[in-house]
């Protein structure tokens, strides 16, 4: 669409040729948020304008050569070293100075490059907030979801090899590993959708929900360790003589905790009405707490007990 306008305001602006270069900016530049676009495109008019600069001064120097080519090359790659814009090398420098001099009217390609290459790069600028980001709340409400799924499975997945064999438990850390994993990941791709709706007018409205939805997925963030703590401790007490009374109780236990557990992070995360399941899984932890005050035990229930103090609203942390 951005490459149309483009092209279309070129016609407006007098093109008496099909305007290519400024329909090819769009095309170039909006790969990211405003600000990428915007720096895309201002290291594009930059290589234009040196490059068209370079091609033309050499023509005027020397003949079309070999050696001719070679300078043109060298000074177009130096030059975009240094109109980096931010950026990576600035390779069209080259690429333009290059043109000119395959161009059978250097000036006239000049000319038309010059100001269609701006006026691309101006629709591109312009134009690009109303794009970026498509819909910020959409994406987060998918990262929110997908983000308390990996809390979840992580959670039961863990109680549910707990106390089979060492070989499923230590298989389950690997798992839990990528729960883990894919939250942190959740939350890096929240921030860079709460970070591009500043860029886009036409979602302020929806401010509020991103914000509710981001801090949400960052929430699991910080939840993601104590999944690894508990797949670690079933890890280590599974296959072990000594604790086979202390997971006779957990598997008792831990099960009707877990679901409650996932109750609350569904609704601390996603609903926001946490307080229900959130007393019924305290009540769940006093009453393993009364069965099984043993080390074990209590190292086993530790990582549900920090779950719900961070999902707590009145919790002190």
């Amino acid at each position: 669409m951005t490459s149309a306008v483009a092209w279309q305001v070129a016609e407006w602006l007098g093109a008496d040729q099909p305007p290519v270069y400024a329909a090819v900016v769009p095309l170039v530049a909006l790969r990211g948020d405003p600000v990428t676009a915007l720096a895309t495109a201002l290291q594009r008019v930059l290589g234009v304008i040196a490059g068209v600069a370079i091609g033309i001064i050499v023509l005027n120097v020397l003949h079309p050569s070999t050696i001719a080519l070679a300078l043109v090359v060298a000074l177009g790659l130096g030059t975009g070293m240094v109109l980096r814009a931010g950026g990576p090398l600035n390779v069209q420098v080259a690429v333009s100075s290059l043109l000119v001099f395959a161009s059978t009217s250097p000036d006239g390609y000049a000319v038309h490059r010059l100001w269609e290459t701006g006026a691309g790069a101006a629709v591109t600028i312009l134009v690009s907030p109303l794009l970026w980001p498509p819909d910020p709340r959409r994406t987060l409400t998918s990262l929110s979801h997908e983000s308390r799924m990996h809390l979840v499975q992580g959670l039961t997945g863990t109680v549910a090899v707990l106390g089979t064999d060492p070989i499923t438990a230590r298989a389950n850390v690997a798992a839990v590993t990528g729960h883990t994993d894919a939250i942190h990941n959740c939350a890096v791709r929240a921030n860079e959708a709460e970070r591009t709706i500043r860029f886009n007018p036409l979602r302020r409205r929806h401010r509020d929900a991103v914000e509710r939805l981001a801090h949400g997925i960052k929430a699991a963030g910080r939840l993601a360790p104590h999944l690894t703590t508990l797949a670690a401790e079933a890890a280590a007490f599974t296959g072990r003589k000594d604790l086979v009374p202390v997971l006779a109780d957990a598997r008792r236990y831990l099960p009707a905790l877990a679901a409650s557990t996932t109750q609350v992070i569904t609704g601390a995360l996603g609903t926001g009405e946490p307080e229900p399941a959130l007393s019924s899984a305290r009540d769940l932890i006093a009453a393993y707490v009364r069965v099984d005050s043993r080390p074990a035990a209590v190292a086993l229930r530790r990582p549900f007990q920090q779950i719900l103090d961070q999902l707590d609203p009145h919790h002190p942390a």
